[in-house]
């Protein structure tokens, strides 16, 4: 397993600066991440620090929390768009989905996705898994596996809970295989890493990056 290739090596904390997003697009070059994920304001610097490179430049809408109006969202969008983003993490409004309103949360898929769709870009939906149900979660599954988005992702990393392998489970079990899953929030171990993909996910999001990835070559050679 080459886990470098599933990994998007992330800085989102609230003081990011450019020195923080050169180096992480210089390590993602330098190990062959999937992708570096990194705040709106920097999108259009850190494709200038990436070109030439086969890493993708992914940054996130409406987050943390998720609850921007729809019109917002499509703004932030567009400006990622403009700049260059490659890839998009949308925060759901789990507002919405704990007021169970589904009708709501069709709505903002169905007015985003094709403003990302226009120029052919990824996006990916963040519900943040651990602080919803089971049945909140598959329910969520049916209306973006509908939707057709090119990912569902687990976690921003800044609630109480992140990722977890029975929410992967979750929701691989209820996606078709053309949508794929993204597993982000509190991943810092390479076994933890390799439990997720084994479980269904495709990306892993993750600032522990370099650690996992020396973690994973020490594994291997044990092993061999």
């Amino acid at each position: 397993m080459n886990i470098a290739q599933y990994i998007e090596h992330t800085v989102l904390k609230q003081t990011t600066t450019l020195a923080d997003v050169e180096k992480v697009c210089s390590e993602a070059r330098q190990y062959g991440f999937a992708a570096v994920c990194i705040p709106p304001l920097y999108v259009r610097k850190a494709k200038e620090f990436l070109s030439g490179s086969n890493v993708q430049t992914c940054t996130v809408i409406g987050f943390p929390f998720g609850y921007s109006a729809i019109e917002a969202k499509v703004a932030e969008i567009v400006l990622a768009l403009v700049d260059g983003a490659d890839e998009l993490d949308m925060v759901c409004n789990v507002s919405a989905v704990k007021n169970a309103d589904w009708t709501f949360i069709a709505n903002e898929i169905n007015t985003i996705l094709p403003v990302i769709r226009q120029k052919n870009k990824i996006l990916k939906v963040i519900i943040e898994s651990g602080m919803l149900s089971d049945d909140e979660i598959i329910k969520c599954c049916d209306i973006y596996g509908a939707a057709g988005v090119d990912y569902m992702k687990t976690s921003t990393g800044y609630a109480e809970k992140g990722a977890s392998i029975h929410a992967v489970e979750l929701m691989r079990n209820h996606l078709s295989d053309q949508i794929k899953i993204k597993a982000a929030g509190g991943i810092r171990s390479f076994a933890f890493a390799k439990e997720l993909i084994n479980a269904g996910a495709n990306r892993i999001g993750c600032s522990q990056s370099l650690a996992i990835v020396e973690e994973s070559k020490a594994f291997f050679e044990k092993t061999a």
